[in-house]
């Protein structure tokens, strides 16, 4: 009898949890440490309630229950917009970075009493990100600017303009993401914001932590210039640098690499490989250091690099089915050289009479006339002697000529 009562109490609050979650799964994490305000107020919750409901205490967490219900609570870890695809600033309006879509609009609310982590500045710590459903991706965390007011609603301008931490794929153990940061020199009230972007599909997270930064010292002093960057492991369309530390009062935080007037890839150390680069092309690179502070050295000396020459592509292009009004393309692309295409990428002509409807086993876009397509997660590079395949439905208003041209990462390819 004792077991058949522990087995129906397990099933109540299975069930229990069944109803708070609407029954399925479909949310994946959320920070812990410095905890979300979702997250800290579902532990309020849990404190306050004494049994299998949720009773935050909070004041904040009281008015965020309050205007949204609890069910954010439960699904503390689902704060997402799942078309996201590394476009935040442009999807997410000023004002809802801490709840970008209804269901969490209450953790936007404007107090200045919602539960805060105590951190110590320019510390070393271990920054911990809860794994409901793991996946693969790259996690940013910013912090408000210095002057920050927690009682104005929080601006993509209130952020500091690059992360102070950036890490892809980190160590995952026992349900959660940890890995080692460097906290940012500041003081006082401010808020933690960050941004896990998926790599295996356009789904992204996001979360406020609220923290108070104490023992921090003022940092006057930008790095020191990095050293000249040596080029090595050249591709047709990466190369990997690698340079001299900068010197900083406190500590550098971040390398951005520059390529003219754009940064072209960033670093928490002083090594990187910059991808995406077209093959036979010359380019200029330089390093910039910056620190917890936000300021930025001088420049490196600048190193010249010209990238190889990848091979040759050549593009098959097949109509299987054209009808009144529309038509199927299928298009493969071949690498017969002996280098890989990393992250790869074609170029055609789509004429106005021409309107893209459907794509699959790729992302097509097109502006001024031109398509371009880019490979899924699981095919955005071509082995040497490798094909990848894609193909897509277009409408048309007018009779329909194939392509006569195909660019492959800005390499004309051949058509058979």
């Amino acid at each position: 009898m004792r077991k058949r009562i522990a087995l129906l109490s397990v099933l109540a609050v299975t069930a229990a949890v069944l109803v708070h979650t609407g029954g399925t799964a479909v949310a994946h994490g959320s920070m812990v440490w410095p905890g979300s305000r979702t997250y800290l107020c579902y532990e309020d919750g849990r404190a306050g309630s004494g049994g299998g409901d949720l009773q935050p205490t909070n004041p904040a967490c009281v008015a965020a229950v309050a205007q949204g219900g609890k069910q954010p609570l439960w699904d503390w870890f689902g704060n997402l917009i799942s078309n996201a695809a590394g476009r935040h600033r442009e999807i997410i309006a000023d004002g809802d970075l801490c709840g970008p879509t209804t269901k969490y609009d209450a953790y936007n609310l404007t107090r200045a009493d919602w539960p805060v982590t105590r951190v110590t500045a320019n510390s070393a710590v271990t920054l911990r990100y809860n794994a409901w459903a793991p996946h693969p991706g790259t996690w940013e965390q910013f912090v408000t600017r210095d002057g920050f007011d927690v009682t104005q609603p929080l601006k993509w301008s209130d952020l500091e303009p690059t992360p102070f931490d950036r890490i892809t794929n980190p160590p995952l153990a026992n349900g959660e993401y940890s890995w080692q940061a460097r906290l940012p020199n500041k003081t006082g009230r401010h808020i933690i914001y960050s941004i896990w972007q998926r790599s295996d599909s356009p789904e992204a997270f996001y979360s406020c932590s609220d923290v108070v930064f104490g023992g921090g010292t003022p940092d006057t002093s930008p790095p020191t210039a990095p050293g000249t960057p040596v080029a090595s492991a050249i591709t047709g369309t990466s190369v990997r640098l690698d340079w001299p530390a900068s010197a900083d009062n406190l500590g550098v935080t971040g390398y951005q690499v520059y390529s003219g007037s754009q940064v072209v890839a960033t670093s928490a150390t002083n090594s990187v490989t910059v991808s995406r680069l077209n093959p036979g092309t010359d380019y200029t690179f330089r390093v910039v250091a910056q620190d917890a502070a936000g300021s930025a050295s001088p420049s490196s000396p600048a190193v010249a690099v010209r990238t190889g020459t990848a091979g040759t592509c050549t593009v098959t292009y097949t109509r299987p089915s054209t009808w009144n009004g529309g038509f199927t393309a299928n298009v493969s692309v071949a690498n017969s050289g002996t280098e890989a295409v990393t992250g790869w990428r074609l170029v055609w002509d789509f004429p106005p009479e021409q309107r893209l409807s459907q794509a699959w086993s790729s992302t097509i876009t097109v502006t001024n006339g031109k398509a371009t397509a880019t490979g899924a997660s699981w095919n955005a590079d071509i082995a040497p002697g490798g094909t990848v395949s894609f193909g897509f439905n277009a409408a048309i208003t007018a009779p329909v000529a194939d392509p006569a041209s195909f660019t492959l990462n800005g390499q004309s390819c051949a058509i058979p």
